[in-house]
């Protein structure tokens, strides 16, 4: 018996060798993965493990109960002879990994094989190859939930299936003299390697997938680590200067000899091997790389294929794979090798997942340069409806003043000139400084002073500390508008108007204050909100500041409004310091 142990733990040292290079075909790879099969892969995964049982089976030993002699290798079985194989390993790990199907499909094959060689054996072996295919299906089903089947689990269902196998041949094997004497001297030994054997092959197994999540988690941290160093660059769009940085950090951060990014027409970029020569601005020459533009294919570019007119060049390989916005193929990244061999299948899963991460980027550069756009198309939309509505309100003024008094009229026309000549600059940049604006308040009052007969006081409380800060342009002059406009109308007298530019904590309060009428609860909902019509055809300038605000500094900058009816309105805003 302890003969027949060492002689089967021998064996298993070609099992084990089989089992991992199973571990390298990707079918196995696959179910490894515990994905989908289809009909094509589940058979040929089944066969593989049929042939791994045959391989088991041959590599046993033939034992004659009669004569109590072992012989070296399975190659034909006597009328009175028997097999101690290591079949079950096969038959097991196929149910363990695969299922129900795949295990009572080797068990099947290695079942048939083993039936074919004969013996007094051949059909309880045959019989129980597909019992113990069964048997481990039905643990994993029962345990598909887990990652990989355990090696206690292993263990257990190894031992069974030999266990189950010993009592087929006693209950079928005949002459049961025969049957019970084998089973008497290779039971034990029989059970303890297969079930050791089922373990060994879980654990190659077990250590194979750590060993890729370990790859797989190094992989992500550095894909992480260059979409982090990258973005910023990225965002610019598809540059020269972009594609530089990005080529530098790629080739710190990859196990490469060059890399180059190029768009449709030429290389953009090159760094590493090849850069005295692969210039930057140099139009794309190469076959495989105007393939890769055309069909938006990755590409694997050996010796012949690089094409370079230096004839010392140092590149002998490359990866060439496409970046793409909006599906289209806007350029191409390439990863440069001095030899063939070093395009290894790493490298080319990891061109994969960069040429993705860095198309994302640059889909995202573009989505936020169309937002850009939008946003200034909108703010210069707004700044357009807030110049007519002062040219509005001013005109009327003068208006009114040439038939009583030409020559302050006069004035105050020469005065709206140089407002909107100043006005006419501001409008083409889409913020201004908080001197500048408060110039243009000063020109707008010297205008509307007019219509009060020199019965406002207006008041400044200015930090000049505070002047260079800026603000979209045409902010303050629609606030004291709507101040004039509806707070101090139906006001004759002591009329107030207050522009505060104040620092508070961290943050720059500008503000405009008046001691009018004051507004109610429901307008001053209204008020930021929309645009709120009035007889006088005021309310939309403050909702348009709102708007800007918002959009050039975040919510936090947007106007804030209090106000009490027959004491008067003030609205403010933050900027930050």
């Amino acid at each position: 018996m302890w003969e027949l142990l060492l002689l089967m733990f021998e064996r298993l040292g070609i099992i084990v060798t089989l089992a991992f290079i199973m571990t390298r075909l990707p079918f196995f790879r696959q179910l490894l993965d515990q994905r989908q099969l289809t009909t094509v892969q589940a058979f040929s995964i089944t066969v593989i493990f049929g042939l791994f049982g045959i391989v088991g089976t041959y590599t046993g030993l033939t034992f004659s109960p009669e004569e109590g002699v072992f012989s070296s290798w399975a190659v034909s079985v006597g009328e009175d002879e028997a097999i101690a194989n290591s079949r079950v390993i096969g038959v097991v790990a196929a149910g363990l990994l695969g299922g129900i199907k795949v295990g009572l499909g080797a068990g099947l094959i290695a079942g048939l094989h083993r039936y074919s060689l004969g013996g007094f054996t051949d059909f309880a072996c045959g019989l129980s190859s597909v019992i113990a295919g069964l048997l481990a299906g039905l643990i994993h089903s029962k345990l598909k939930k887990q990652r990989i089947i355990s090696v206690p689990v292993a263990l257990f269902a190894g031992a069974a299936a030999e266990a189950i196998q010993m009592a087929v041949i006693l209950g079928v094997a005949r002459p049961f003299d025969l049957a019970l004497a084998l089973v008497q001297e290779i039971g034990v030994p029989m059970i303890v390697a297969n079930g050791a054997g089922t373990a060994i092959f879980i654990l190659i197994i077990q250590n194979v997938i750590n060993e890729e999540e370990r790859m797989g988690a190094l992989q992500s941290q550095k894909a992480l680590r260059i979409a982090d160093r990258t973005i910023n660059d990225l965002r610019q769009g598809l540059t020269p200067d972009s594609a530089k940085s990005a080529c530098n950090i790629l080739l710190k951060e990859v196990e490469v000899s060059g890399v180059a990014i190029t768009n449709k027409e030429s290389i953009l970029a090159h760094s590493g091997l090849g850069a005295d020569h692969h210039a930057g601005s140099s139009p794309i020459k190469t076959k495989a790389t105007q393939e890769v533009i055309q069909t938006g294919k990755m590409k694997i570019a050996k010796d012949g294929e690089i094409e370079c007119r230096v004839k010392d060049c140092p590149i002998k390989a490359a990866i060439i794979a496409p970046l793409k916005q909006k599906g289209e193929t806007i350029g191409t990244l390439k990863f440069y090798f001095e030899a063939e061999k070093e395009v290894t299948p790493l490298n080319v899963e990891l061109m994969s997942g960069l040429s993705l991460l860095l198309s994302s980027q640059l889909e995202l550069a573009e989505v936020e340069h169309q937002q850009k756009l939008a946003r200034e198309a909108e703010i210069k939309a707004l700044q357009a409806q807030v110049n007519p509505h002062f040219l509005f309100n001013a005109l009327n003024t003068i208006v009114s003043l040439i038939r009583t008094d030409p020559a302050k009229a006069r004035k105050l026309l020469l005065a709206l000139s140089n407002f909107f000549r100043k006005n006419l600059s501001a409008s083409e940049k889409s913020l201004t400084t908080l001197e500048e604006e408060l110039n243009q308040v000063k020109s707008y009052l010297a205008i509307e002073e007019a219509r009060f007969f020199d019965k406002l006081e207006v008041i400044y409380e200015v930090d000049d500390t505070l002047l260079y800060k800026e603000v979209p342009p045409m902010t303050l002059q629609p606030l004291i508008e709507n101040a004039l406009k509806h707070g101090l109308k139906d006001k004759y007298k002591d009329r107030r108007l207050k522009i505060s530019i104040q620092k508070e904590d961290d943050r720059a309060r500008v503000s405009v204050t008046d001691n009018g009428a004051g507004m109610t609860k429901e307008r001053l909902a209204q008020l930021k909100e929309q645009s709120v019509e009035s007889k006088e055809g005021a309310g939309i300038g403050v909702y348009n500041v709102n708007r800007r605000l918002e959009m050039t500094f975040g919510e936090e900058s947007a106007l804030h409004i209090e106000s009490t009816i027959g004491e008067g309105s003030c609205v403010f805003f933050y900027i930050r310091t």
